[in-house]
C-alpha cells in the first residue's frame, strides 16, 4: 500500500460523517466513483452523502443507484457545516471543477483522490495517481484497504467508471493493471454486459439525428490529422435533447482514419462553450488543454471558452492547435 493511500484509509477510517464530492460535467467516472464510495463505506456503518453541483446526464441515471445516492448541491447546502466531518473529493483537477461547493473546501479536512495529470494538488492530504487509467479503481483499493465486503450492486457500478474511462477497453490506458481490476470485481459479480448494454446499445434517436448535424458541422485541419466540429443550443433544441443529455460526439471524430486529434466545441450556455479534446497515439491533449486552462489526461482532456463569435474562435483555436502539434512533429505540413 502507498503512503498516501495509506493515509487516505487512515483519515476515512476515524471519521463516521462524510460527504464526497465529484465535479461539474460529471462523467461516466466520476459517478461510478462516487456512488461506489458511498455503497462502499455506507457498509461500514458510516454516514455518507454524495453530491455534485451539476446535473447527471440520463444515460448514467439510467443506473438507479446514481439517482438514489448522488444529490445536488441544494440537497446539501443548508446541512454541509454541521453534518460532515471530512470532505472527500473524487475525480477533479482542480478546485473550480467541483462549482458552488468549492466555497466550502475551507471548512473541512479535504481527501482529494484524482488520477488527472494536470491536478492541481487543492486538498489537505491529495493522493494523485495518473499511473491509475480511472479514479474508480483508486476507490476499489480504497475500500479494499478497509475491508468492504463487496457485493454485485458495488462491484458493477466500481466497475462502471473503469470501463467508461478506459473507451471500454479500447484507449492506452487499459493496461495489465485494468483487466486485473476488472477480472477481480467481475469475481466480487460486476455484470460488463449491463454497464455496456446501458452505455453503448441504448442511444435514443434523437442523438442519432443530433449527430448527422454535428457532421455537417465537420472540419478538418493540418492535413486531415484534426478533426472538429460544433454543437450548439440551437441544434440541441431542434431534436429536443438536453445540453446534460447530450454526447459531444468527440470519440466518432476521433474513429476517423487519419484524424489523430479531435475537437468537439459543444454550446452549454448563451456564448459559453466546453471544448472536448480527444487523440489517437501521440498527441498530449492534456498539453494543449492546459494551455487554455483546462486539464485532463494525454488521450482525453478539455477546456472552456466564452465567446461571441464561436466559429471565429473555432479557427483561432484550431490554428494555435496545428501549429502546436506541428511543431512537434516537423514531417507534418499545413492544410
Amino acid at each position: 500500500m502507498s503512503e498516501n493511500l495509506k493515509e487516505i484509509v487512515e483519515e476515512i477510517s476515524k471519521n463516521d460523517n462524510i460527504l464526497i464530492v465529484g465535479h461539474i460535467l460529471p462523467d461516466g467516472d466520476d459517478v461510478s466513483s462516487l456512488v461506489s464510495m458511498t455503497l462502499g463505506l455506507e457498509k461500514l456503518g458510516k454516514k455518507v452523502t454524495a453530491a455534485i453541483d451539476d446535473e447527471i446526464p440520463e444515460y448514467l441515471l439510467q443506473f438507479p443507484l446514481v439517482k438514489s445516492k448522488i444529490k445536488k448541491f441544494e440537497d446539501v447546502e443548508k446541512i454541509i457545516y454541521k453534518n460532515y466531518d471530512i470532505m472527500v473529493i473524487l475525480d477533479c483537477s482542480s478546485p473550480d471543477r467541483i462549482g458552488r461547493l468549492e466555497k466550502y473546501l475551507n471548512a473541512f479536512h479535504v481527501l482529494l483522490i484524482d488520477h488527472h495529470v494536470t491536478n492541481t494538488y487543492f486538498g489537505n492530504l491529495n493522493w494523485v495517481d495518473p499511473s491509475m487509467a480511472s479514479t474508480a479503481q483508486m476507490v476499489y483499493r480504497i475500500l479494499t484497504s478497509l475491508n468492504v465486503e463487496y457485493d454485485k450492486e458495488l462491484a458493477t457500478m466500481n466497475l462502471l467508471g473503469i470501463a467508461t474511462d478506459t473507451g471500454f477497453f479500447k484507449y492506452q490506458n487499459a493496461d495489465v493493471l485494468v483487466f486485473k481490476d476488472v477480472t477481480e470485481l467481475i469475481e466480487k459479480g460486476a455484470n460488463i454486459s449491463d454497464i455496456s448494454n446501458t452505455i453503448l446499445d441504448n442511444i435514443p434517436l434523437e442523438q442519432i439525428y443530433l449527430y448527422k448535424d454535428v457532421i455537417s458541422n465537420l472540419k478538418l485541419a493540418l492535413n486531415g490529422q484534426i478533426a472538429y466540429s460544433l454543437l450548439t443550443l440551437n441544434m440541441l433544441s431542434k431534436y429536443n435533447v438536453l445540453p446534460k443529455d447530450s454526447p459531444s460526439f468527440v470519440e466518432n471524430l476521433r474513429s476517423i482514419r487519419g484524424v489523430e486529434i479531435a475537437i468537439v466545441f459543444q454550446e452549454y450556455a448563451k456564448g459559453s462553450y466546453h471544448v472536448s479534446l480527444r487523440s489517437k497515439k501521440w498527441a498530449d491533449v492534456s498539453k494543449i488543454a492546459l494551455n487554455f486552462g483546462g486539464g485532463g489526461h494525454p488521450r482525453a482532456a478539455g477546456f472552456s471558452v466564452e465567446t461571441n463569435d464561436i466559429r471565429q474562435t473555432m479557427e483561432e483555436i484550431v490554428d494555435t492547435i496545428s501549429k502546436t502539434i506541428a511543431n512537434h512533429n516537423p514531417n507534418l505540413a499545413f492544410q
